[in-house]
């Protein structure tokens, strides 16, 4: 197998390792397949570029690219001379995790913290009524210990979402040497 073929082969798998992981930001495959091909180009791309290259329609390939640029994944560009919209992969596969982690995590902890606060006043009022029985506030008290365990937990997580987004985990889990030079 000549040069030209070995290289094909070597983007072809990791742009399929990708297809099948950008689930992972809440993505789909095709998003996957275009972002791959983007990876492996030197030059920013226009939707009509790219649709030709991956066999795809213009619409998909536009839906694709607004959706990897929501998550921070790819980038409108500006070239003078150039009419249409160019995009590139972000260079920073760090800060992109970063960015789609925190903002999926944030939103999760605000949904919960808000029903953890709701549910603990709810089980507060019960406990202030004197006319429940016994068994009654037994079970209550145990709901409560664990509504306060799990907002403990997401008190944690706002700290871990915190430390991504302040790079303070770099100092947990430092970067390689080559890998500090896109930071």
């Amino acid at each position: 197998m000549d040069g030209h073929k070995k290289l094909e082969q070597a983007r072809r798998r990791i742009t399929e390792s990708i297809t099948q992981n950008i689930h992972l930001y809440g993505l789909p495959p095709s998003a996957g397949r275009q972002f791959g091909m983007m990876f492996f180009q030197d030059n920013p791309l226009t939707l009509d570029e790219m649709s030709e290259q991956l066999g795809m329609s213009k619409t998909s390939m536009s839906t694709s690219i607004r959706a990897l640029s929501d998550s921070k994944l790819v980038e409108k560009v500006w070239e003078r001379g150039v009419r249409k919209d160019l995009y590139k992969t972000t260079e920073d596969w760090y800060q992109s995790f970063i960015n789609t982690f925190s903002i999926r995590w944030r939103r999760s902890v605000s949904m919960h913290t808000s029903a953890i606060r709701k549910s603990l006043k709810e089980i507060e009022e019960i406990l202030l009524d004197e006319t429940i029985d016994a068994e009654l506030r037994e079970i209550v008290l145990i709901d409560q210990d664990k509504l306060l365990y799990i907002r403990d937990y997401y008190d944690w997580l706002e700290r871990l979402i915190d430390a991504f987004e302040s790079h303070e985990i770099f100092d947990l889990v430092p970067l390689n040497n080559n890998e500090m030079k896109t930071l």
